[in-house]
């Protein structure tokens, strides 16, 4: 079972915002975000301006990391070199904890650069639980995994996503990384309501939420962190703690990034809905 960590409400790190932080630091206490999560692979390589930021927001916050790489789905090995990166990181920065995504991405030794989903077979899932118990063994820690956006699926399924996430978590011991923004576009994409998705994943696997924005294509939702998030977006989320309580949940905005304050705000309605939820509750 994921043992919790409850570090409140943070956002992601992003380059936009360094300078800021280099000037004028994380805010003042109280209404700055209470955490930060960066993207693991962009510090696999220390030193330069970006290591300088990560060293000044470490010394005042936590830090989460969450990678991109990590494929777990894939049918190759592990990568060796990867797994090597990632222990560095996490023991160079000691992280709160380390996540990544459920899903596959690449093949043949040739990378996609996206984040697939699995076909939801019995199969599939003994693949995956085994090669998260060996990446658990080999950092010395529990991780999280994230449910992932989708826009296909395999006739193959034997089950639906979060049948298979939650059993992937109780078969390795993993934690769900629980982005209440894909739920919302994987069902709009998919047919399926995102209520039922959501009240399936038993409170005890949850370690963080994601929150975002995505684009509305016309035929169908698009994942892209852009913009604040949506209104049935956060009607989600407010279901979430409601039923979870308290759960450390990050603003994710990847596309037209704002100023440093615009995204620290959209952390504070978090905090304001988290607290509105679970009293109600």
């Amino acid at each position: 079972m994921w043992h919790r960590q409850n570090i409140g409400h943070g956002i992601g790190l992003r380059t936009k915002h360094y300078g800021h932080i280099l000037e004028h630091g994380l805010g003042p206490r109280g209404a700055r975000p209470d955490w930060f999560e960066v993207i693991s692979e962009n510090f696999f390589e220390p030193g330069g301006r970006p290591w300088r930021v990560l060293e000044k927001v470490r010394s005042e916050a936590p830090v989460v990391m969450h990678g991109v790489s990590l494929a777990i789905g894939n049918v190759e090995p592990l990568s060796e070199s990867y797994l090597k990166s990632l222990e560095s990181l996490a023991r160079r920065i000691e992280p709160a904890w380390v996540s990544d995504h459920l899903c596959w991405g690449g093949h043949g030794g040739h990378y996609a650069h996206d984040l697939l989903p699995l076909p939801y077979t019995q199969e599939a899932l003994a693949h995956v639980a085994g090669r998260v118990e060996r990446v658990q063994e080999r950092l010395q820690r529990q991780i999280l995994l994230e449910n992932v956006s989708s826009y296909v699926a395999f006739q193959e399924s034997e089950m639906p996503e979060w049948e298979f996430l939650v059993e992937v978590a109780r078969r390795s011991g993993c934690g769900i990384l629980l982005d209440v923004n894909n739920i919302y576009v994987s069902a709009r994409n998919h047919g399926f309501r995102a209520e039922t998705y959501l009240d399936a994943i038993p409170g005890e696997l949850v370690g963080q939420i994601h929150l975002a924005g995505h684009t509305d294509k016309g035929t169908h939702l698009l994942d892209t962190h852009v913009g604040p998030v949506p209104a049935p977006v956060w009607a989600l989320y407010e279901r979430a703690v409601a039923r979870l309580g308290e759960v450390p949940s990050l603003i994710e905005w990847d596309e037209d990034v704002p100023e440093y304050e615009t995204v620290a705000a959209e952390c504070a309605i978090a905090k304001n809905l988290d607290k509105k939820a679970r009293r109600a509750a």
